[in-house]
């Protein structure tokens, strides 16, 4: 079994990395600084955005691999752990990366990272694949970040890093939306196996094992993480996966309310209701009238 690398502080980063520690809680690291190295397994109890200029390896998370190219933005958040795999000969890192502690944003507009920067909780197979413009605003970031941590540190120190941190934030959520749209025919293709997913769940004894369908259900069975798969769908369709699997689930009913040898308790256990009563009060809200009174008004 590989060595695992434990990182979590920003000053065992920065050591791993040559770096010399400028902020206990931040850190703007230069890749070309680092010594020769053979893949490794890294565990960070850090937020971790690297831009790698060169290719090392496969980058292993979870069950999933990524082809760790050249000019593409990784987000590591706290918690995960990396493999870079298939690189046994030492290699010259290359790249630049940002590095900080979760005691950083606690109480900054940031604190908000983990629901707004969603991509955080991609998977790395779902990195930011960056144009040549948008490496260089990457870069320029990065760079006024680090200017920031080169001066003596005051009490405006932490509200002027945590601010161009959000605004680096801010460029790559605009840079995955530019993503999402030039990947659309990729993008109608995880759209179709969806709704193919969706209908062959209905029609199958899930509901009945498994309950009602999660939004984790289906990204898992299209091979992304939750959150990219939302994402990708909100953007696509603008609505919900959430809310596609309601309509679907409500369509679905309308459909066996007019089955007339059907209660209404046994239409709810066969979607995948636990209890009829939710089932009642679900289609109500979508619909306007309970399951009952829709079968006697049509």
């Amino acid at each position: 079994m590989s060595q695992l690398y434990r990182f979590d502080t920003v000053s065992e980063y920065n050591d791993f990395n040559n770096h010399d520690t400028l902020h206990p809680l931040v850190s703007v690291i230069d890749f070309s600084k680092a010594e020769m190295r053979t893949g490794k397994k890294m565990y960070f109890g850090l937020y971790c955005i690297i831009l790698k200029d060169i290719a090392c390896g496969n980058l292993k998370y979870g069950r999933h691999y990524y082809d760790y190219q050249e000019g593409t933005l990784v987000f590591i958040s706290p918690g995960q752990v990396i493999d870079v795999q298939d690189k046994t000969e030492p290699y010259q890192p290359m790249g630049h990366g940002l590095v900080f502690h979760p005691d950083l944003i606690h109480g900054t507009s940031l604190a908000r990272i983990q629901t707004e920067y969603s991509f955080f909780s991609y998977d790395t197979n779902e990195a930011l694949h960056l144009s040549e413009r948008e490496r260089q605003i990457v870069l320029d970031c990065f760079s006024k970040i680090e200017f920031e941590l080169k001066q003596s540190i005051d009490k405006h120190s932490k509200k002027l890093i945590a601010s161009n941190i959000e605004l680096f934030l801010n460029y790559c959520e605009r840079f995955y939306d530019r993503q999402f749209i030039t990947r659309e025919n990729a993008n109608r293709g995880i759209l179709e196996q969806f709704e193919e997913l969706l209908n062959d769940y209905f029609v199958s004894d899930k509901p009945q094992t498994n309950g009602l369908p999660s939004v984790a259900y289906f990204a898992e069975e299209c091979n992304l993480s939750a959150n990219y798969f939302g994402d990708l769908i909100k953007k696509e369709t603008g609505k919900s996966a959430q809310e596609h699997i309601q309509l679907k689930l409500i369509n679905i009913a309308k459909e066996r309310i007019f089955e007339p040898n059907k209660s209404i308790s046994q239409i709810a256990y066969e979607l995948g209701f636990s209890y009829p009563q939710h089932f009642s009060r679900m289609f109500k809200e979508h619909v306007g009238s309970s399951p009952s009174e829709y079968r006697q008004e049509n």
